[in-house]
């Protein structure tokens, strides 16, 4: 795969910067992140507008059709700026979802307005103690006449608080792994919101005997739906890069403009060996999701799931190195809000929990490999 990046792709990535620049400052974000909603409408409209929302839609549904390439850059721009809003959840995991996973009607029911903003959903997937693979989901899908009963627990689901649909995994009697449409109103359904370590909304959802009619279960398989997880883990890596960009150019910058002992404390042997350290982490970490993004919709699943998980593996590494070594090297500065770079710290905190721990994916690429020698 290409990464030099055509115009068509260097223009959405462009788009996107100018659009958060303007509309998504740093004071504008810290209003939205101490607001009661934890989310901004009117920047969610705005992403619409731009047609962000339909990223992941084919032209001939409206969408910008744009390749895993594009993608990776809209999501590196939007982690330079710690977007609130669910793009990431709603925009992208769940729509794909729905286009991967569901019937026509489906499709046409509510890509579209996926696509607008007017309706946001969410993959409700991981569950307690439970790693990202399918094969490990718990949550029981029974049948009852013409559709079905769901039970289980979701955890920490991020923006179901505000969603309009839940898109829940739930194992069958058969042993398969199935999708089923759920309003978060639905009778039977349980939301307990939770405030993540970077400031995000999310919830446990707890799942009693919730019945869902047929038509409401998206026919795709669980390998399908693996698939969506897979690259739902790329783009979460591509955001995750966004951040680590920028908490490093800000501790370039701190050093240069910060004086001790009469000179800038850039100019200091030992610191600045420090943030190259932290420069060849944050390369290394954009060498492997280049190659995650490369390999994310490989039908070859052993080689798409070695790429993901290396490439989670690696940013989650430099995701703690280049976070603890930005707050040591701007000292105290480090951990007041009015800096972002305690904001994307506790992002990157955050991205090694979220899709799967560092350690998990580091099982999983050890066990991919193994079984296959």
């Amino acid at each position: 795969m290409d990464f030099s990046f055509n115009d068509e792709q260097q223009m959405l990535q462009d788009t996107t910067r100018r659009f958060l620049a303007s509309e998504y400052g740093f004071e504008k974000r810290a209003s939205v992140l101490q607001s009661d909603a934890g989310w901004s409408k009117a920047v969610w409209n705005g992403l619409a507008e731009l047609g962000l929302l339909a990223i992941e839609l084919p032209e001939e549904h409206g969408g910008i059709g744009a390749d895993p390439v594009a993608v990776m850059l809209v999501m590196q721009a939007v982690g330079e700026r710690l977007l609130l809003e669910p793009l990431l959840s709603s925009a992208i995991v769940a729509t794909r979802v729905i286009r991967e996973l569901g019937s026509d009607e489906q499709r046409v029911r509510w890509l579209p307005v996926l696509a607008d903003g007017s309706t946001i959903a969410v993959l409700a997937h991981d569950e307690p103690g439970a790693t990202i693979r399918v094969e490990n989901i718990v949550t029981t899908a029974t049948p009852d006449g013409h559709g079905w009963r769901l039970s289980g627990c979701k955890s920490v689901v991020y923006h179901a608080a505000i969603a309009d649909l839940l898109l829940v995994s739930a194992r069958i009697e058969d042993g398969s792994v199935g999708v089923f449409a759920v309003t978060p109103d639905a009778v039977g359904v349980s939301l307990d919101a939770l405030l993540t370590i970077d400031g995000q909304r999310a919830a446990d959802i707890t799942l009693d005997n919730v019945g869902v009619d047929a038509s409401d279960r998206l026919p795709g398989d669980g390998g399908q739906l693996q698939a969506v997880v897979d690259y739902a883990v790329a783009m979460f890596s591509a955001e995750a890069l966004g951040s680590l960009q920028r908490i490093l150019e800000a501790t370039i910058e701190y050093s240069r403009s910060r004086v001790q002992f009469g000179a800038p404390i850039g100019s200091f042997q030992a610191l600045q060996h420090r943030m190259a350290d932290m420069l060849m982490q944050v390369e290394q970490a954009r060498s492997m999701i280049y190659r995650a993004i490369a390999r994310c919709t490989d039908e070859d699943t052993r080689e798409r799931r070695k790429a993901i998980s290396a490439a989670k593996v690696i940013v989650g590494q430099a995701a703690r190195h280049v976070s603890q070594e930005a707050i040591q090297l701007h000292g105290g500065m480090g951990m007041t809000d009015e800096l972002d770079v305690s904001h994307h710290a506790k992002r990157l905190l955050a991205y090694e929990l979220r899709f799967g721990t560092t350690d998990e994916h580091h099982a999983i690429y050890r066990n991919t490999v193994a079984s296959h020698t």
